[in-house]
């Protein structure tokens, strides 16, 4: 196989089907194998995608922020064991260390972050800094949800408190200190931690986070009147989110962690090694993972050894960085658009873990590919109607109607928000939605998806 000219076509076609929008690299034995890029940074489609685009990282951040620390523990300036109280006294969850927020098993409540910064944003016109966190959840006066290494539980905030512990520790802002003691160090020359919606962009290189709106028009993330509250709103914090940068320095960043240069192998031994609750299980351990680490989730492979990844999500951004720690291998994609499909956009990540693992991968699909065409439907109106709702699911289909001769369902996601979407016939009396991996099938009386059964009402 010809890995760099099939992620090349793959790419291509994924971006060609609404499941890429961005930029990717991946490399093996230190040299760059496949590099690329597909599509707009901007929201008018002037400005096209190139391999050095700058892309919000979201949540591959906190590998970051878990680095800073470390750097910090060597220093003797913090201590993994340590705890939060003693650097935060007003911290209003006792017994939580360092160790707690970087592993997710601190026990604190799982805040949505919205809800924490929005009444800031709404009420005093302003950003709230990373700063305010502890009074913000100090006001909020939300119970734990367990005793500290009772259970995992992924939190954002956990790691906005390490970087103000970072701060405090260290006496200098979290963004001096990862630009001095990380990205410098490390030849990450186009990445820094920046807050755009609060302070703007400091070129046209930084890509414009877009969602999708239910009309099918595409909207910057911080103008869309869904999705605007929450980022804008959050966009003071740190540690969580905010580390901006592109392919080619987080290919910088694998060499110089498989160099020693930022931190020792055995500091990111300790770093690979997966948090454990109070009864010895490894904290945040599932199908994918062996378990959560320090801003790292962990996996030993029968086939290349210790793998360690994290991936990043924002509205109107998907990001993924997967380093083969054993096997040196780093694969990293970039994405700046809501993909309007899917299936192409899951068949894409699935495709370069599979070359990453020499195999063949499978062709993009998308749901176009699988619709049925001139379907019978002739028992579609007996589909229709009210439907109970399964207890403890995010995602709740409320009712199905039939309207222009096309089958629809009203749903409730995980934030107890409405939404509408059409139904796409795949299979008898099977359905899928562009941009979910829906398969819901209907039985008598019942409708079924995700393992779960729904009865008619």
């Amino acid at each position: 196989m010809d890995k760099k000219t099939t992620i090349e076509a793959l790419a291509r076609e994924a971006y060609e089907k609404g499941g890429f929008n961005g930029a990717w690299l991946y490399a093996e034995n230190d040299k760059i194998v496949s590099k690329g890029a597909f599509g707009w940074r901007d929201a008018d489609n002037k400005l096209s995608m190139q391999e050095d685009t700058i892309f919000e990282m979201a949540s591959v951040t906190k590998m970051f922020t878990a680095a800073a620390v470390m750097l910090l523990v060597r220093e003797g300036k913090l201590s993994l064991d340590e705890e939060y109280t003693k650097l935060f006294p007003e911290f209003p969850y006792p017994g939580v260390t360092l160790r707690h927020l970087l592993t997710h098993t601190s026990g604190i409540p799982d805040y949505d972050v919205e809800e924490l910064v929005a009444p800031v944003l709404k009420e005093e016109k302003r950003i709230p800094p990373c700063s305010e966190v502890i009074r913000l959840i100090s006001e909020s006066d939300e119970e734990p949800v367990g005793a500290p290494g009772e259970a995992f539980c992924y939190s954002d905030i956990g790691y906005t408190l390490l970087a103000n512990a970072v701060e405090k520790a260290s006496g200098v802002r979290f963004e001096d200190y990862l630009k001095k003691n990380i990205f410098e160090p490390a030849g990450m020359k186009d990445s820094g931690i920046y807050h755009t919606r609060r302070d703007g962009r400091p070129s046209d290189r930084f890509a414009r986070n877009m969602v999708l709106e239910d009309d099918g028009s595409l909207v910057p993330s911080d103008l869309s009147e869904e999705t605007a509250p929450y980022v804008v709103g959050s966009d003071g914090l740190n540690g969580c989110d905010y580390l901006y940068t592109t392919i080619f320095d987080m290919f910088a960043w694998d060499r110089a962690l498989r160099e020693g240069t930022v931190l020792t192998r055995e500091e990111q031994q300790v770093m690979y090694t997966p948090g454990r609750l109070n009864n010895g299980e490894a904290a945040g351990a599932d199908e994918d993972d062996d378990g959560y680490a320090f801003g790292w989730g962990v996996k030993n492979d029968p086939g290349f050894g210790l793998i360690a990844s994290h991936s990043g999500g924002m509205p109107g951004l998907a990001t993924w960085f997967e380093r083969f720690v054993d096997a040196n291998r780093v694969l990293v994609f970039m994405s700046c658009r809501d993909h309007t499909d899917a299936r192409a956009h899951w068949s894409f990540e699935a495709a370069l873990e599979a070359i990453a693992r020499d195999k063949e991968p499978k062709p993009i699909a998308c749901l176009e590919d699988i619709i049925v065409r001139d379907p019978d439907k002739s028992c579609w109106e007996s589909f229709c109607g009210k439907y109970e709702h399964p207890e403890d699911n995010d995602f709740i289909i409320d009712e199905v109607y039939m309207k222009d001769g096309d089958l629809y369902a009203n749903a409730i996601d995980d934030e107890g928000d409405d939404f509408t979407f059409k139904l796409y016939p795949i299979g008898e009396n099977e359905f899928g939605r562009k941009r979910g991996m829906l398969d819901l099938k209907f039985g008598d009386g019942c409708l079924m998806f995700d393992d779960l059964i729904c009865k008619k009402l």
